[in-house]
């Protein structure tokens, strides 16, 4: 299961309550399409503070957090809420175990956008399904749209699924500055995906959309 997030605009608050609710439901993967590209930072910042108590982060903690950062494993099988991880994880390997099971995009308005070394868009695969991931999906190229069948975005006040010919656009909605707070779960059933729009408060506000992939262009809803 994949957690879908975006738009949280400085709201770490709504960030670390949409991952807390994805991973309860069983997410193991976490897409973050933008809007700010950095507040994944801030909120593992904030996570890793939290953990230390409100401690400063001392010589002590750099050298220990670096040892254990060598000595580790790569992955856990399920990703962790702070403080969850094996007694002997430090608050830097907490924070990297979170870090790695994501991946994001930037938005236009921030520097990483203009930062040739980070990708505007990036491919994953869910299933058999090739996903493109963009923060606005008007930076979509004509080689995008050809190349891809789901197309994951952001910068929309609700969550949905638009179906254009055999290709799909979902988006999680917003995190903050909408109506409605919210965030996506995408799944694969079977040899279909299946994608959900929760309130934060963990409430379903788009029913599941069964995108059925290879068998013709019907999107059904159960």
């Amino acid at each position: 299961m994949i957690g879908i997030l975006s738009d949280s605009h400085g709201d770490l608050a709504a960030f670390n309550a949409a991952y807390e609710l994805l991973r309860e439901k069983g997410a193991r993967r976490f897409m973050f399409v933008g809007g700010r590209y950095t507040d994944l930072d801030a909120w593992l910042l904030e996570q890793r503070e939290k953990s230390r108590g409100g401690r400063e982060y001392s010589d002590m903690d750099f050298l220990a957090d670096v040892t254990q950062w060598l000595s580790s494993k790569d992955a856990l099988p399920r990703p962790p809420a702070f403080g969850e991880a094996p007694a002997d994880f430090t608050a830097e390997e907490d924070r990297r175990l979170v870090l790695e099971r994501f991946v994001r995009v930037p938005e236009r308005d921030c520097l990483q956008y203009m930062d040739p070394t980070i990708p505007r868009k990036l491919l994953d695969m869910v299933g058999d399904a090739l996903c493109c991931l963009v923060h606005d999906k008007n930076d979509l190229t004509r080689e995008d749209l050809l190349n891809a069948t789901i197309f994951i975005h952001g910068k929309e006040s609700e969550p949905k699924v638009v179906q254009i010919g055999p290709r799909y656009f979902l988006t999680p909605g917003r995190m903050t500055g909408a109506a409605e707070q919210t965030c996506a779960l995408l799944e694969k059933v079977d040899r279909d995906l299946r994608f959900t729009g929760f309130r934060l408060d963990g409430s379903v506000v788009l029913e599941p959309q069964t995108i059925q992939l290879g068998r013709g262009t019907k999107l059904s809803v159960k």
